[in-house]
């Protein structure tokens, strides 16, 4: 198989990872995964290589003879302390050693969110990446995604135990901001067809489902579709930091993650415009649907209970 290829995933064992890397096979591009730990499972038919994007030295054989590199790398999951130095630390260490192996091109996947003072840490850490990554002497295509709709992603894992959990629950009226959630299978769809159309080659995208929704509504049609009763009170009073900790005690979801987020949904995350659709036409999948996908994930991977 030639050069061309060879595809590099980091965070291949991630939610998005994972699906990537899967789709990637099913395609017939050469994947290699780049993992910090040698137990790390990847999917039949890739191949797994150790690396760490916050020891450079460790990189060089990761990247050879690869030609297109998905960077999917998110250091909040290391904890809260010390991550947008992290994620840049990671980002420029593999903008330098990605060109000493003359990688052609990288595919990113951002958040949305406009630039300003009032982003929240999560979301600026997300753009000072895509600024970084964007420096390197090859293109690099960023695709910006508000909330990912699918089993095992943090934003959905946090609505989803909000509603299975808390039948009532209090919500601060600044956090009822505007939101393009997108299903998780639309998310990999673009990825792969940003590697398999060059015209997408060092441009910036806004991914975004077909509604436009306030995360007010988002719980309200989750806890419809998993067919329960909830009821959702905003307080204007509310402190959105105060319900954040109060979320994260709530989810299963790392505190360090869930905390981040929950402070981010005072940005308002909508796509600004639709120039993706036009090269790369893909379905978009209602937020019902998209829920359902996840449910019905969700219980296939239950243990069956005994007898």
């Amino acid at each position: 198989m030639e050069p061309s290829r060879r595809v590099l995933v980091t965070g291949a064992t991630g939610f998005i990872g994972r699906r990537l890397v899967e789709a990637l096979l099913k395609e017939g591009f050469v994947v290699r995964c780049l993992s910090r730990r040698a137990e790390e499972g990847f999917a039949p038919g890739a191949e797994g290589v150790m690396g760490d994007l916050l020891e450079p030295a460790s990189l060089e054989g990761a990247l050879k003879d690869v030609d297109t590199a998905y960077y999917l790398v998110h250091a909040l999951g290391e904890g809260r302390e010390g991550f947008r130095r992290r994620d840049r630390e990671a980002a420029e260490n593999f903008v330098a050693a990605a060109e000493e192996a003359g990688l052609r091109r990288t595919i990113y996947l951002g958040g949305l969110g406009e630039s300003g003072n009032h982003l929240s840490e999560h979301l600026a850490s997300r753009l000072e990446v895509a600024e970084t990554l964007r420096k390197a002497a090859f293109p690099v295509t960023v695709l910006r995604a508000a909330v990912i709709i699918g089993a095992g992603g943090a934003s959905y894992e946090i609505l989803r135990s909000l509603v299975r959990r808390l039948p009532l629950l209090a919500i601060p009226t600044a956090i009822d901001t505007r939101c393009q959630p997108i299903a998780v299978e639309d998310v990999i769809a673009y990825l792969v067809g940003c590697l398999k159309d060059e015209r997408t080659a060092g441009q910036t995208f806004d991914i975004g489902g077909p509604e436009v929704l306030s995360y007010h509504e988002m719980l309200e049609r989750l806890a419809r579709v998993a067919g329960t009763l909830n009821l959702y009170l905003p307080l204007p009073l509310l402190p959105v930091r105060l319900f954040a900790y109060g979320v994260a005690l709530a989810t299963p979801v790392k505190a360090s993650v869930a905390i981040p987020l929950i402070e981010g949904l005072k940005n308002e995350v909508v796509c600004r415009d639709e120039r993706i659709r036009e090269l790369l036409p893909l379905s978009q999948t209602p937020f019902d649907e998209a829920v359902r996908r996840a449910l019905t994930e969700e219980y296939a991977a239950r243990p069956a209970r005994p007898g």
